[in-house]
Parts: structure tokens; sequence; C-alpha cells
């Protein structure tokens, strides 16, 4: 359902349960918040190493029957020169970035 901001809420499903939420105007933009997010890539130091390993991921949007269905990666990179203000003062070195490839759409039977 999308709300009155025009932002659509989505939950992951692990295993078949419902874990974390995401928001996003489009179903892409939360599956990206939700790459960002993945265990086990702390090691990645390039998008290329990481989207050898890329992850499942499955999004229930709320409201309807459809689930979206990512491949995921993501990995860490340094912090931009123009890092924004309360990075600098935290001495942020390093940031994570997120990248999904969309595989397909499935509809749940309720």
């Amino acid at each position: 359902m999308v709300r009155e901001d025009g932002k659509r809420n989505f939950v992951m499903l692990e295993d078949g349960e419902k874990t974390k939420q995401f928001t996003g105007r489009m179903p892409r933009q939360a599956a990206l918040k939700a790459a960002r997010r993945l265990e086990g890539y702390e090691s990645y130091g390039s998008e290329d190493e990481a989207k050898e390993d890329p992850t499942e991921i499955r999004l229930l949007e709320r409201g309807t029957d459809r689930v979206h269905i990512y491949d995921a990666w993501a990995w860490h990179d340094s912090a931009p020169d123009d890092k924004p203000g309360w990075m600098q003062d935290n001495e942020v070195s390093t940031v994570t970035r997120g990248n999904v490839s969309k595989q397909g759409i499935e509809h749940i039977d309720k």
C-alpha cells in the first residue's frame, strides 16, 4: 500500500519469516537499503569482488501479495572527500555501498 508521502513498505523474508522492514518509493530503493545491511560482506573492498557472491533477498510489499526478488551484494568503500560534517567529526573512513539486480516478482497465496 502506498502511504500519503508516496512511499511503500517492504518486509524482508528470510526462511519464510518476516524480519526487517524497509521503506522506499520503489522496490529497488528498499532493496538497496537492505543490501547495505547484509552480513558477510565486510571483507569485500570492491563491487566486482562482492558481485561474484550475491545474496538473494526477498521483499514482501505490505498490503499486496507481491514478493520482489533481488540478487544483492555489498562492499566497503572509502568515504568521499566531500563527506558531510557529521562523518568528519567521527573520523569515518569507510562507507558501505550496495547494489542489486532484480530477478523477478512472485505472488504469494493468501
